[in-house]
């Protein structure tokens, strides 16, 4: 790998990994693209050690008072009620799966996971899904906040009002609201879908963050909330993933060292300004430009294979 491949890659490395896009998928498509070799499962572990230390110092606040309070927990039964404790336990709990899936599938990582066609393909219906999930968080907003009889309920108030007879209206019935939730409610279950759902981001083309954030929204969590919780639960995965590839890195010599690291560190600069954008974003947007630009893509990939003009497959590095 050259330095100016590794420039490239660690830019779409940094811009790629927190937004809902797969920044794997962008790796093996900007290489295809540009006639170089295939990064490998490898470099892109190793970079993304880069882009959790823009995670780490972006919310460090919230990751030390994760880490103090679920150190009390460990000797005090008390400490075990506090949220930043539970919020502790439940990034263990998500990591599970992705831990044994990563194990059990490593082959098929590195190996058949990488063919352009299933990246287009995956890019085409998460695409889908994450456009359904966005579509039902907008309505489950804008029905929060329609006038309902008795006056209008804010979205995240846990007040109802008050119709005649003195029911709750909206209460009871299939046209009950619920109110969006947030991190406060996370529980073990909703923990471990979280958990499965990035774990399909194992397969190029999937994006961790888009999965993760879908799955917190079709559970009725906030935007926020759910990246917030996607970005935490990363940490553990990536970083262990990442010392991984960096041990059998340095038994072999199939890593070039000099460019990698360049990599790394380009990819944790972007990354941070990404989060910071990222997270005022979807305060605020939709998320149907991401969707667009997944589908856009992944019929192109589709169609310049078909034609020949691009091949599924890459050497190795």
């Amino acid at each position: 790998m050259s330095w100016f491949e590794s420039l490239v890659l660690g830019l779409v490395q940094g811009l790629t990994e927190f937004l809902p896009i797969s920044s794997s998928a962008h790796l093996r498509l900007t290489a295809a693209f540009s006639g170089w070799q295939d990064p490998g499962a490898a470099f892109t572990a190793i970079t993304q050690i880069g882009t959790e230390a823009a995670v780490l110092i972006y919310f460090r606040q919230d990751i030390g008072r994760i880490v103090s309070a679920w150190f009390r927990s460990l000797r005090d039964r008390e400490a075990r009620r506090d949220h930043d404790a539970k919020m502790g336990w439940l990034v263990i709990v998500g990591s599970i799966p992705i831990g044994v899936l990563g194990v059990a599938l490593k082959d098929h990582i590195e190996g058949p996971f990488r063919d352009l066609r299933v990246t287009a393909t995956m890019l085409i219906l998460v695409g889908v899904v994450i456009g359904v999930a966005d579509r039902l968080a907008e309505r489950a907003a804008e029905a929060a906040e329609r006038p309902v009889e008795g006056g209008v309920r804010p979205v995240g108030s846990g007040v109802r009002p008050v119709g005649g007879g003195g029911r709750p209206v909206g209460s009871g019935g299939r046209h009950r609201l619920r109110r969006p939730k947030d991190l406060t409610h996370l529980g073990v279950r909703d923990g471990l879908i979280f958990g499965l759902c990035q774990a399909m981001a194992l397969v190029p083309g999937v994006s961790r963050s888009g999965a993760t954030i879908s799955g917190g929204l079709f559970m009725g969590y906030r935007r926020e909330a759910a990246a917030r919780y996607s970005f935490l639960l990363a940490i553990p995965a990536v970083l262990a993933s990442g010392l991984f590839e960096l041990k059998d890195a340095a038994e072999g010599s199939h890593v070039s060292w000099g460019p990698t690291f360049l990599a790394t560190v380009i990819a944790f600069v972007c990354g941070y300004a990404v989060i910071a954008w990222f997270m005022k974003f979807i305060s605020t947007k939709s998320f149907m430009p991401f969707v667009w630009y997944r589908i856009a893509l992944g019929l192109l990939i589709l169609g310049l294979i078909t034609t020949g003009v691009l091949s599924p497959h890459a050497a190795d590095v």
